[in-house]
């Protein structure tokens, strides 16, 4: 497979920030990516570089390891298309993997910490229909949580308490991580799927570790 020409442009991720599209031509056409970037950033993911100019988006624009992905998927898509093979078969061929099944979907549906402006110190609380038999079902099972958890948030909180973090969980002010854990265990309930719904975090602790030591139970201030 030869490139034949590649371009990149500077776009707005989904959270307004600058990012890296880039356009990659072969002769079997253009293959197109856009790099994604995360509120929080462990310490193994690939290094993000802003330019900091104050001048331009808040100094947030930003030309680092993003500038590496979008070029890296660009030309999967591009290996695909060579092989006349979807993007999935490609990259399940590059990891030796014969065997394709669909993932089971975690539903990330309480936000905190980098995600939310609440006091949780853990980042994601999720769930996942592991009892499901098909995609389909987990998709109609997740949904149906979602949608009962927003009733028991509303009832104990209020409707202010029902807004959404940076992901799309909602966001109410609790302290507790052991109280957004209850919240679930009580919509898993209320929507009859206990032994079809587990729960699962994101938990991010390197957002709360202080001081050489890991704060559970609240954010400071300044965070």
């Amino acid at each position: 497979m030869a490139m034949q020409k590649i371009f990149a442009r500077e776009i707005l991720d989904s959270r307004g920030n600058p990012t890296v599209e880039v356009d990659l031509h072969t002769a079997k056409g253009r293959f197109r990516a856009a790099v994604p970037s995360g509120a929080s950033t462990g310490i193994y993911e690939a290094l993000e570089l802003r330019d900091g100019d104050k001048g331009r988006y808040l100094g947030k624009a930003k030309f680092g390891a993003n500038a590496i992905l979008g070029v890296s998927l660009a030309v999967c898509k591009a290996g695909a298309a060579e092989k006349g093979v979807p993007l999935y078969r490609h990259i399940a061929d590059l990891a030796g993997n014969p065997d394709l099944i669909l993932p089971v979907p975690a539903f990330n549906v309480i936000n905190g910490g980098s995600h939310a402006g609440n006091k949780l110190a853990m980042q994601e609380f999720m769930i996942l229909p592991v009892g499901a038999s098909s995609f389909k079902e987990a998709m109609r099972i997740g949904a149906e949580v979602y949608h009962h958890l927003k009733g028991v948030i509303k009832a104990k909180y209020g409707k202010d308490a029902t807004n959404v973090g940076d992901e799309g969980g909602f966001a109410p002010n609790i302290l507790e991580n052991n109280e957004a854990l209850e919240l679930l265990k009580t919509a898993i309930q209320a929507a009859g799927y206990p032994d079809k719904v587990v729960i699962g975090m994101d938990v991010a602790a390197s957002e709360f570790y202080r001081n050489g030591k890991y704060d559970l139970d609240f954010k400071s201030p300044d965070d």
